[in-house]
């Protein structure tokens, strides 16, 4: 029997909640111009990022699907050492899809700005197996790093570049999405990078902020306030304690969001309001985490977000 993901049971249950009241009212039916009108969604979207939890891909992804979530992020490495195993991202794809769990994003492209001409060129060569790969398992997005990183990016010239990038991507059905990364040099914000997707003057752009990038490359987290949720790919979930000092933390310092400092309830106010409902992808490098087994790393991550979400007191889960 194939097995039905967390969606699919919440509408059952809501369903059968429905049928076994009494006592009241009927609905009425809805006038003949708002039948089948979309109706924003009550509920967020929640994914796991395949860096979280430790074991092998097909391990990663059975224990993402086990613990209700909606998706996986996967890695173009991952992807392709899986075919180098002689295995298929066409088999991969059908078990993704018979549990349940779609792909919102691959990571990554780096290097995908080159300033010389030739450079870009070959760089965009390198490229199509890369998004071959991340269009074979389904996926929505790729995330691309605004790079070789340098202090003097210019956003006008990153956004030119973004534009080309996003044309690539559509000859193989993915959008590019501009990740910042809080620690570098050049595109490191979140105003930077809004800015990169705003100038590069296409409905298709998207950016991807993470808890900790934002935080680490010293945005304020009120600037979300400002923006569209229809800007976002998805956002990446994590906390940070309070030491080391914000200048000094390093991808393996993420904690399990809620555990930390950061304004993750207000966050997701924020979000809701902007109309975003996710995916919210849990992405951490935690060495703790990966001494556990998957499924426990995976359904601790889901209890984690749930807390955070009631704890918010915005959308479903």
């Amino acid at each position: 029997m194939r097995r039905l993901s967390r969606r699919q049971w919440m509408g059952v249950g809501g369903l059968g909640a429905a049928a076994m009241a009494t006592g009241a009212q009927a609905a009425e039916p809805k006038p003949a111009e708002t039948r089948g009108a979309e109706t924003p969604p009550t509920r967020w979207s929640l994914g796991l990022n395949t860096s979280t939890p430790r074991g092998s891909l097909e391990e990663k992804i059975r224990a993402t699907a086990k613990a209700g979530f909606d998706s996986v992020e996967l890695w173009s490495g991952d992807l392709g050492r899986y075919e180098k195993e002689g295995k298929s991202l066409d088999d991969l794809r059908k078990l993704l899809a018979d549990l349940g769990l779609s792909v919102p994003n691959v990571i990554g492209i780096w290097n995908s700005m080159p300033v010389d001409e030739a450079e870009k060129a070959k760089r965009y060569e390198q490229l199509k197996p890369q998004l071959a790969q991340a269009a074979k398992v389904g996926a929505k997005h790729i995330a691309a790093v605004p790079g070789p990183d340098r202090p003097d990016m210019d956003v006008r010239w990153a956004a030119k570049r973004y534009r080309e990038l996003l044309e690539l991507g559509r000859q193989f059905g993915i959008t590019v999405a501009i990740e910042f990364l809080g620690p570098i040099k050049g595109i490191h914000t979140l105003g930077q990078a809004a800015a990169i997707a705003i100038e590069a003057d296409s409905p298709d752009a998207r950016i991807i902020p993470d808890t900790f990038h934002i935080y680490r490359g010293g945005s304020s987290f009120a600037g979300v306030r400002h923006l569209a949720g229809s800007l976002y790919a998805l956002w990446h979930f994590n906390d940070v304690p309070k030491e080391p000092p914000r200048e000094q933390l390093r991808d393996g310092d993420r904690i399990l969001p809620g555990d930390g400092i950061l304004p993750l309830p207000q966050l997701l106010r924020d979000l809701w309001a902007s109309g975003f409902r996710g995916p919210l992808s849990v992405e951490l490098f935690n060495q703790e985490l990966h001494k556990k087994d998957p499924f426990e790393v995976a359904r601790l991550c889901m209890d984690k977000m749930k807390a955070l979400i009631v704890k918010s007191g915005v959308g479903n889960v």
